[in-house]
């Protein structure tokens, strides 16, 4: 899942007595960033991946046995490794942090901020000896949210298919918690919301661009042919917007151009809208 998988291993070190597993360091490249986490319980439950089976179950062991002995481990894999059963894409190597017993206070002070929508910071006991470079801090940021303002297939369409992905959603219809020519005073944003307005009666967005130029919604996006393209700079122009705030918002929305099936839009709007959330992560 797009919104919680980052946070997963964290959340379950923070519930459970549990070793957490973090790469620290990667030289070439991994299909995994760094800050990936990977928490072992002390039952051997594994949450997170680091996208290699093998390399988890790995991780799992070693990370078994350093809560056996309480002591910090700091392993090499890949590239320049002991471990030579564990090749790596391209000649890559992973330098992977194994905290036996992380703060558990300090991490479920990560599961309350993050639950109040606010950023999070672990530090990483990373050993006195390790080389310069390697991630001393975790950071994490809220999980995306997304605002769809708008009625009809496509809306409903975005709606499912990000729910699947897990991404917590809010729409709102006209004459259904919206109303012509008002903001919707309600609704509540953050620089992790993602804010996508889809009318084809585009008399109701007017309003609705105001209040969404003036919130921190990192991605701000409308769907509308050219003329309605124009007919929207023209109002905002008017309206007093200069054109870096008109140049937040979106349009033509989407990654596919010229969608015209409700899902294929709903996709093309999703991913944009995922790619513009991963831009936000500290760790990329």
């Amino acid at each position: 899942m797009v919104t919680t998988s980052d946070h997963d291993a964290m959340r379950y070190a923070a519930g459970n007595p549990a070793a957490l597993c973090t790469i620290v360091g990667i030289e070439g490249s991994f299909s995994r960033r760094c800050g990936a986490q990977l928490a072992v319980g002390a039952d051997e439950t594994i949450v997170g991946d680091m996208a290699d089976n093998c390399l988890d179950a790995e991780l799992g062991s070693q990370a078994v046995a350093a809560m056996r002995t309480g002591k910090v481990k700091l392993l090499r894999y890949g590239t320049g490794s002991p471990f030579i059963d564990f090749r790596l894409p391209c000649g890559s190597g992973l330098d992977i942090l194994i905290d036996p017993a992380p703060d558990r206070a300090l991490l479920a002070r990560c599961v309350d901020e993050l639950q109040a929508r606010r950023e999070a910071v672990l530090a990483l006991p990373v050993p006195a000896g390790g080389k310069a470079g390697l991630l001393r801090e975790r950071s994490y940021i809220p999980a995306l949210r997304l605002v769809v303002l708008g009625s009809g297939p496509e809306c409903a369409a975005l709606q499912r298919l990000a729910e699947a992905q897990g991404v917590a959603v809010e729409w709102r219809e006209p004459r259904r918690g919206l109303a012509l020519n008002q903001w919707p005073s309600d609704l509540q944003t953050d620089r992790w919301t993602a804010i996508v307005l889809l009318f084809h009666d585009h008399e109701w967005e007017h309003a609705l661009l105001e209040w969404a130029l003036r919130t921190p919604a990192f991605y701000l996006g409308a769907q509308g042919g050219a003329p309605a393209r124009a007919d929207r700079r023209e109002r905002l122009l008017a309206g007093g917007h200069g054109e870096g705030e008109i140049e937040r918002l979106r349009s033509p929305i989407g990654l596919i151009p010229s969608a015209r099936d409700s899902g294929v839009l709903a996709l093309s709007i999703l991913a944009d809208v995922v790619g513009a959330y991963e831009a936000l992560h500290p760790h990329r």
